[in-house]
């Protein structure tokens, strides 16, 4: 029995055992498919009598021209501006962006990558490290056996997948190492989430506080609720038990935004480094010098690949770009 023709590059995808990359790959006439694979999807359009949706001639893909973002929080400043900087580079590839928040929760993520897969989108992105999970990210490896799956600042080790990442393990060694050339020996560390680029950060600064000899004491690796309060209000306990603390180092620009005004409080100055270089460490007194973990180049980049793999052509699994350090009055390498 023929099946209808309306039927998307999606149905003839699973119906063929193989990725939408793949029957993108064939329609388009693309070389790089194994004689077996295009004989299979062929036989599938032929029995279907599948043709490209009226959307979708341009890229003759059975698109809709739709890309799925997920980020748990768009109230978060990092988050709203990859957001913003994401649909302004779908937009110059003529896509539109449909947006779900999905909150922290593993089962809520699940729901919402399921929720864009049902509206036959051309792919997913995953803005933020948060969406790397700790045990299960069998959601993310579905998704990606329908539709090309990108990850900001996250790594999943899954075929078509597409992870951009910025070295933010470097980059908070090296913020360790240049407060160790500047005689700082004993550096606490503020977090928040314990996601993906927290645990980067984390182990950095463990090895780089080993390796150059400063003293590493767990208790100086300490959470904060996320709020510029909490930050305050966790340095000035540690400042209390710790009174030889001599740097801070913070996994987010806010946290070192508290810091700061602990050490306000109690007439101290001491060198502080925020990361993500966002508009905290502008707006507060003293500017906090910050790392730029690339937020734009990182979108940027993902839009590019996107636009690449839905056109049937090879991208890297992996792309990593280097961080720098953006100096301000809490702390300068050249004084």
């Amino acid at each position: 029995m023929t099946e209808k023709a309306s039927l998307n590059i999606y149905d003839i995808a699973e119906a063929a055992g193989v990725s939408i990359a793949t029957v993108s790959r064939v329609l388009s006439g693309a070389e790089n498919v194994r004689p077996q694979t295009r004989q299979k999807v062929l036989e599938v359009v032929e029995k279907t009598q599948y043709t490209p949706n009226a959307f979708a001639r341009g890229l003759g893909l059975g698109s809709m021209k739709m890309v799925g973002i997920l980020c748990t929080d768009v109230s978060d400043s990092f988050y709203a501006r990859a957001v913003s900087i994401l649909e302004h580079e779908l937009r110059l590839l003529d896509f539109d962006a449909l947006l779900y928040c999905t909150g922290s929760d593993l089962k809520d993520k699940q729901r919402y990558t399921s929720h864009l897969l049902a509206k036959h989108v051309d792919a997913i992105v995953l803005v933020g490290s948060a969406f790397k999970e700790q045990i299960d990210n069998s959601h993310i490896e579905f998704a990606a056996k329908h539709v090309p799956v990108l990850i900001i600042n996250g790594l999943v080790e899954c075929e078509n997948t597409y992870c951009i990442l910025c070295d933010e393990y470097r980059a908070m060694y090296e913020n360790v190492r240049l407060l160790h050339l500047h005689g700082c020996k004993k550096l606490a560390f503020l977090y928040h989430a314990a996601s993906y680029s927290t645990v980067q950060k984390i182990a950095a600064y463990r090895e780089a506080v080993q390796k150059y000899g400063l003293a590493l004491n767990e208790n100086l690796i300490a959470y904060c609720d996320k709020t510029c309060e909490s930050a305050e209000d966790v340095c000035t306990d540690l400042l209390n038990l710790h009174p030889d603390i001599d740097a801070i180092v913070t996994a987010e620009d806010l946290l070192a935004v508290g810091a700061c005004k602990a050490l306000s409080r109690r007439g101290m100055n001491l060198p502080v480094i925020g990361f993500d270089n966002s508009a905290f460490s502008v707006c507060a007194t003293p500017t906090i010098t910050s790392v730029d973990n690339m937020l734009g180049d990182m979108c940027a980049e993902a839009a590019n690949i996107l636009s690449t793999v839905l056109a049937g052509n090879k991208a890297p699994h992996k792309t990593i770009l280097k961080a720098k350090l953006v100096e301000r009055e809490t702390f300068r390498i050249s004084k």
